[in-house]
């Protein structure tokens, strides 16, 4: 082996070596350091130390294989290599770039308070803008990489030249795919749905838990969870009950009798909301909304901060009616009348009526005829 000749490699390629491991290793003793602590310098810091790490040694061995004496097809291939890697470096520093920002945003912005409206506009937009963006990122990187491949560049551009028929083929194949991703994007813009929103789907009441790059998680009131295309909510309609507030009207309807006392369940319903702290203070009215021809359709309505407050303040008020009802004015239920008719006494004989044949009428078939032939 000739040592003179292979110092000339393993001098550069030795020191670049020796310096990218030294490197890596502080940074990750930096992101081992900063775990767990909160200020913004160490977010900062543990987003760009871990890609560093690996992009730092990469990126000395590129001046370290130009000092050697490797040339022609070799050296273009190690040298490729090493860029993809700090290309690929370089997009995971982006990737998370982004979301740590997403982070700082959404804990800037928590859900947990009673007024929510705001909070939940921003963590949408930024959980959906974000995810978009993370793609788009990844993207283009990898195109980038595909690039330096020159095969691929030729199918590039035999590509572009048949660009018409090849783009309407990705066309209709990526539809499902762009379509989410611009369904993604109206909702990030227009919001007619956001995090934690209480939505009516498919006829199932649930809140949405989830809005990925792709598809809507809602959690339905009894923990399934119902996946929707982004494209579904910008295609049909749907009941959004959070859209402006989260202050909603309940109803809770009775059947009663005629003889209800109406101004006294109005009085009841009056003394229910006020000494119940689901209710929000706005509305309470008694309404009859419905007459038939056996009962009457009283409608109580009452209001409450949230669909999860209306839906219990109903409970209660229609089981608080009924056992009022039930107690103070019975009369007041719904109930079924009959008349009973009692028999009357064959023994017992009253006026005659009228005789049969008085009651006919002239030229009936089953009677004495109205006209007697003289003999």
């Amino acid at each position: 082996m000739d040592w003179q000749q292979a110092a000339l490699y393993l001098w550069p390629i030795g020191i670049a070596l020796a310096v990218g491991l030294t490197g890596w290793w502080l940074l990750m003793a930096l992101t081992r350091r900063l775990k767990g602590r909160e200020q913004r310098r160490a977010r900062i810091g543990r987003v760009i130390s871990r890609p560093m790490a690996f992009a730092l040694p990469l990126l000395v061995l590129i001046p370290a294989l130009e000092a050697t004496p490797l040339q022609g097809h070799w050296l273009d291939q190690s040298l490729r290599l090493l860029h993809i890697g700090l290309t690929a470096c370089v997009i995971w520093l982006l990737v998370r770039a982004v979301a740590a920002g997403e982070q700082a945003i959404l804990r800037d912005h928590p859900m947990e308070v009673a007024d929510n409206l705001e909070a939940r506009r921003i963590q949408t937009q930024t959980r959906v803008l974000s995810r978009v963006l993370m793609g788009a990122i990844i993207l283009v990187g990898v195109s980038l990489i595909l690039l330096t491949f020159p095969m691929v560049r030729q199918i590039g551009t035999a590509l572009l030249a048949s660009a018409g028929i090849i783009g309407l083929v990705a066309g209709i194949a990526a539809k499902p795919v762009f379509g989410n991703l611009i369904a993604g994007l109206q909702i990030a813009l227009t919001q007619p749905i956001r995090l934690d929103d209480v939505v009516i789907v498919e006829g199932e009441w649930g809140r949405v838990e989830e809005i990925g790059s792709s598809y809507v998680v809602v959690r339905i009131w009894d923990e399934r969870r119902m996946v929707v295309p982004l494209t579904w909510f910008i295609e049909h309609p749907f009941q959004n009950w959070t859209r402006r507030s989260a202050d909603l009207l309940g109803t809770a309807f009775l059947w009663l009798d005629y003889r209800a006392p109406i101004p006294a369940i109005r009085a009841e319903l009056e003394r229910i909301c006020k000494g119940e702290a689901l209710w929000d203070g706005r509305v309470c009215v008694t309404q009859v909304t419905e007459t038939t021809e056996h009962t009457l359709q009283v409608r109580l309505l009452v209001s409450a901060r949230n669909s999860g407050d209306a839906f219990d303040l109903r409970c209660i008020v229609r089981e608080r009616m009924l056992d009022f009802l039930a107690r103070e004015h019975p009369q007041a239920l719904p109930r079924t009348r009959a008349e009973l008719l009692q028999q009357p006494d064959p023994g017992l004989r009253g006026p005659r009526s009228q005789p049969a044949e008085d009651v006919r009428s002239p030229g009936a078939e089953d009677g004495a005829p109205a006209v007697v032939p003289a003999p």
